[in-house]
């Protein structure tokens, strides 16, 4: 029964299956550009030009998904969403190992928690189960991209490592975190299914 307080249903523009649309557009321009970005990380570390460049592509993720409320969400966006995000924060984060400034097991172990929890998704999903983000895995995300921020800027980069390594450890700490409660929570809605974890 309704009370007249719910904000009205947003109809799906263009379909729960459609691949055309202006968020995807986005999503996949961010992959494409992420990747000479990443190459010039690689070679050439910090520089105010790559700090730029990182805000704009870690910030349009906001747009995208700006558009895909307002369009309607599909199964390709949720799907190339998260997938671009990973692209570019693990590829930032490993073209920086590859620079030399970050530490290699921080990336390894954020990168075996974001690949984990990815198939462990897939395999809840195919179990008709659906384990929704929580806030605090947002937060995981944008403290990630801020170590990565911090790893361009030729200030912190150069004069002031323990910047950049310590919001890295502390993202380390907000991914592992995230992914413990990301298993504990698909346990309790396969038990609730009458399934076995």
């Amino acid at each position: 029964m309704s009370t007249g307080t719910e904000p009205p249903v947003k109809a799906n523009r263009y379909g729960a299956s459609a691949l055309a649309t202006p968020a995807n557009a986005i999503t996949i321009t961010r992959m494409i550009l992420a990747l000479p970005l990443l190459a010039f990380i690689a070679v050439d570390g910090a520089s105010y030009w790559a700090l730029a460049s990182w805000i704009i592509l870690a910030g349009s993720d906001g747009l995208d998904g700006h558009l895909a409320r307002k369009h309607g969400t599909t199964r390709s966006g949720a799907f190339l969403d998260p997938l671009a995000d990973k692209v570019l924060v693990l590829g930032a984060a490993w073209a920086l190992v590859a620079h030399g400034t970050f530490w290699w097991l921080p990336i390894v172990l954020i990168t075996g928690r974001e690949l984990g929890i990815s198939v462990l998704r897939s395999v809840y999903g195919r179990q008709g189960i659906a384990i929704p983000a929580r806030y605090a895995a947002k937060v995981k995300t944008v403290v990630q991209e801020v170590a990565i921020g911090f790893a361009l800027l030729p200030i912190t980069a150069d004069d002031a490592t323990w910047v950049a390594t310590t919001v890295l450890w502390l993202a380390v700490a907000l991914t592992l975190w995230t992914g413990v409660s990301y298993i504990t929570d698909g346990r309790r809605a396969l038990s609730r299914t009458g399934d076995r974890a």
